[in-house]
């Protein structure tokens, strides 16, 4: 039925001629900042971003994770994992008059997990942040996001404001130059808000092994329901914490993405909702017979 259903969702999007397109980066390295950039040159008419649904300088519908007050709530309002909000967002697709939409997320999977929750067509293009941005521009915008725990939302101050008063914290103008020599089109400026959300902190945030072990659980039902936890050790060093997760995997059951795939959401989740840096996401495996 499932499969079934897959299908008749991209026959129906294909018919009407949706194409969806993806921006995947770590968290911090600037995809919020560039997605206009990116809407702008690809003829990109919508944009999914940390739970909104955006067009042009407006919010049409969904909540911001940005607004949540701790990790949890973050990630699932991202990932649309309250169906109300899936209901709202669905159905303002439906009544919106557009050919292709942006997906931003941290992985391809994040991003192929939320077309799917919202019947959209996995992304037919799927573009990287080291493609449209430079080393020295990511890393940049990774200092500022964990040292400063600012972050980006791609549409005008005044439509946050509206909506999230308490988590704005300043605009921001980008200038972008078309090729095309059309008077018109020489210069365009996109406006962007700069927020410091709730779950965001300054400074260092000390977490328990509790709390870690509750988050690390949460990322992996998210990631594989069929991954379950046994242990979190947690070995808090200088530089961040450092993991060690053991896992029990059904004998039966084959990871659909490969174990480093697995260590690079748990992180990025940790440090994207929870401003919680890591120096290591060690896995170890346990097989058990069903």
């Amino acid at each position: 039925m499932r499969t079934m259903n897959r299908v008749f969702r991209y026959a129906f999007w294909k018919f009407k001629g949706i194409k969806v397109y993806a921006l995947v980066g770590r968290s911090g390295t600037g995809k919020s900042f560039r997605s206009k950039l990116v809407a702008e040159k690809y003829n990109i008419e919508l944009i999914i971003d940390d739970g909104l649904l955006i067009r042009g300088d407006r919010i049409l519908a969904g909540s911001s994770a940005k607004q949540e007050p701790n990790f949890l709530t973050a990630v699932k309002t991202a990932l649309f994992d309250d169906l109300q909000k899936q209901s709202d967002v669905i159905n303002a697709l439906q009544k919106e008059k557009y050919h292709r939409i942006l997906i931003i997320g941290t992985s391809e999977k994040m991003v192929r997990k939320i077309a799917a929750r919202l019947n959209l067509p996995e992304p037919e293009k799927i573009f990287h942040i080291e493609e449209i941005a430079t080393k020295e521009e990511i890393d940049t915008a990774m200092r500022i996001r964990y040292t400063e725990g600012k972050h980006v939302i791609p549409v005008p101050t005044i439509e946050i404001t509206r909506n999230y008063p308490q988590i704005v914290y300043d605009s921001l103008s980008v200038f972008f130059r078309s090729k095309l020599k059309l008077p018109w089109l020489k210069k365009k400026v996109f406006e962007k808000t700069i927020v410091r959300p709730r779950f965001s902190k300054h400074g260092r945030v000390a977490v328990s092994d509790v709390a870690l072990t509750q988050m690390v659980v949460h990322c992996l039902n998210e990631f594989d329901t069929h991954l379950k936890v046994k242990k979190v050790s947690v070995q808090l060093l200088p530089e961040g914490y450092n993991l060690t997760v053991k896992l029990r995997v059904p004998i039966s059951h084959r990871i659909s993405s490969t174990l480093q795939e697995l260590q690079v959401y748990i992180a990025e989740s940790l440090e994207r909702y929870g401003s919680i840096a890591t120096t290591g996401v060690n896995l170890e495996i346990e097989e058990w017979g069903m």
